[in-house]
Parts: C-alpha cells; structure tokens; sequence
C-alpha cells in the first residue's frame, strides 16, 4: 500500500515537473530571444545546459551508489572509460540532439511559443515512423489513425489566415513570412532528429544494464564537444570579442537550466509515468503556452485554423497514448507502441 502510494506520488511529481519544464523552456527560451536588448549566443547556451545536465547525472550516480565518491569513480571508469565501444555509441544521438537544440534556438527567434509547441508535436510521427524501422515495432489501426489527426492539425496550424495573405503584399510583410517559414523549416529539422534520435538512445538503453543516468552522462560528455564544435565554427568571432557568457542573464540562465534537466524529467515520467499522463502534459503545456504568448508576450494572435489545428494535435495526442505502454527500463525488451 505505501508503495502504492509512493508510486502514485513520483507519477504526479514527473507529471507536473513535466507540465513546468515543456512550458518554461519555450516561454522563457521565446522571451530571451525576442525581449531581451542584450543579445548572447546560443550556441553556448547549450554547451552550458549540457555540462550542467551531465554535472547533474554524476550526482545522481553518487547517490545510487551510496554518496562514496571511491564507488562513483570506479563506476564511471567501468562504464565510461573501460568501455570505449559502448561510450562511443552515444555519439550519434548526443550530435543530433546538438544539432536539435540549436534548431530550436533558431525556431522560437522566429515563431511564438504556441505555434511552436503544436507543431512540434510533430516529433511524435518521426518518432513513430523510426520505431517501426529501427526497433520493428507494431502500431496500432488507431495510432496510424491519429498520427494522420497529427499531420492534419500541424498543417492547420501552419496554415495562414485570410487576412495574413492578403497582407503579403508589403516588403515587411514579406520578411515576416520568411522568417516564419524558417522557423517552421526549423522545427520540423528539429522533429527529424529528434525522432531518430530518440528511438536510437532507446535501443541502447535495452542493450545492457547500465543505469539512464550514466547513459545521460555520456550523452552530456559528447554534448559538450559537439556544443563546443558548433560554437567554434558559427560563434567563435563572437565567442572571442565579447566572451563566452556574453549578455547572460538571469532569464538565459534559467533557460539553460529547464534545458539541462529536460531528459531527466523525461526519463522520470517514462519510468513512473505512462503515455495517458504524457498526453495531458502536452496539452496542458500547449494551452499554458498559448495563453502566456497572448496576454504577456503579445505575440501570439490565435486564428480559427489554430484553433482547429490544436484541437486536432491534442486529440491525436491522446489517441496515440490510448493504450498503455510497457515502462521503458534498460532490462525490457516487450515495449511496444
């Protein structure tokens, strides 16, 4: 019974960390690019929230193994460094999700936060798609039902209104379409990899016994490079005349942070959680967004194809998710769609 209750309790606690985490890094992460006079570079923003996300994951290592720092040393040298094989696996994912991350900086420079959040959801169909030719996964009649809900809702949603079209006319206008259209182009590079990804990371837990924490330590260490790779071809004038932290604030640091701990808590709602509290997330944080972007950004004007088009996204969401899905753990190899 207490372990009932303890289980219900971290179910409610990743569902709400969730809920904040999903909504605070695109409203502060959208509010740090378009609000703040002081401009920084985001490159290193994600160098840092990668360094801080795997600072985090040595901790919890050295939690697990009982707060004796000589069992967290042996453990790492074990798992990292007497396992060059295994480690270097995890350099396909952790240069994707660089590269994600960086989309996303680039996406929400150019859209609002809840447009952004809808049509990211998108990520749900790359993911899909990858499941079934990578890990040979089945989907279900009503899954590949709301994965077209999905594709439909996301193409309302991006679709311009009336007035928008009419408006196309002036130079201004204009330079706002196109940059629309790279944030949207943005996005859907960013639900690509983070499709791939995703699913890649996932066979390599079920590959053996180590712990999501040490796999995310060696996420974090090639996050870093590849951060620091990016930031040296793209940002190293910049990175050289005003600083590596130039124009970092308190709002730039709590983005960097809601970026560090993003896949912990995902991990957290995967092993407590199931896809049914997942999909009320999503939906919860899409209409948080929404609500935010319109009455504190100003940016965000909802028209009727939003409206349908998030009616579509939240619904396929839960649809997806209907069935409940097998936890993922390192040890399963039953989780199906």
């Amino acid at each position: 019974m207490h372990r009932t209750k303890q289980q219900n309790n971290l179910k409610w606690i990743s569902l709400i960390s969730l809920i904040f985490q999903t909504t605070g890094i695109v409203l502060f992460l959208r509010y740090s690019r378009t609000k703040i006079d002081v401009p920084y570079v985001s490159s290193t923003a994600i160098v840092a929230s990668e360094f801080i996300k795997g600072l985090i994951c040595v901790v919890l290592v050295w939690i697990e193994n009982d707060c004796s720092f000589s069992r967290l040393i042996r453990k790492l040298t074990d798992e990292i460094y007497n396992k060059p094989t295994e480690t270097v696996k995890l350099a396909i994912p952790s240069g994707l999700y660089a590269i994600q991350n960086n989309l996303l900086f680039i996406a929400l420079s150019y859209l609002n936060a809840a447009t952004y959040q809808v049509t990211y959801q998108l990520k749900i169909l790359t993911t899909a798609l990858c499941s079934v030719f990578m890990l040979r996964k089945r989907i279900d009649k009503h899954q590949w039902f709301s994965l077209c809900m999905l594709a439909l809702g996301v193409a309302f949603v991006t679709w311009p209104s009336s007035d928008e079209v009419n408006k196309r006319t002036s130079s201004q206008v204009q330079r706002s379409w196109l940059q629309q259209f790279m944030g949207f182009g943005a996005v859907l590079m960013a639900t690509l990899t983070s499709g791939f990804a995703g699913v890649y990371f996932e066979k390599i837990l079920k590959t053996g016994p180590t712990s999501v924490w040490m796999r995310n330590i060696q996420l974090a260490i090639f996050g870093t490079i590849f951060g620091l790779v990016i930031v040296y071809i793209f940002d190293y004038d910049a990175v050289m005349e005003k600083g590596f932290f130039q124009g970092y604030s308190t709002i730039v640091w709590i983005v960097v942070f809601l970026q560090a701990i993003g896949g912990l808590i995902i991990a957290a709602v995967i092993k407590y959680a199931d896809n049914i509290i997942k999909g009320f997330a999503t939906s919860l944080s899409i209409i948080l967004s929404s609500v935010v972007s319109y009455f504190v950004l100003n940016d965000f004007n909802p028209s009727l194809f939003f409206f349908m088009g998030t009616i579509l996204v939240i619904s396929a969401t839960f649809l997806y998710g209907w069935e409940r899905k097998v936890k993922v753990t390192p040890n399963n190899d039953q989780q199906r769609i």
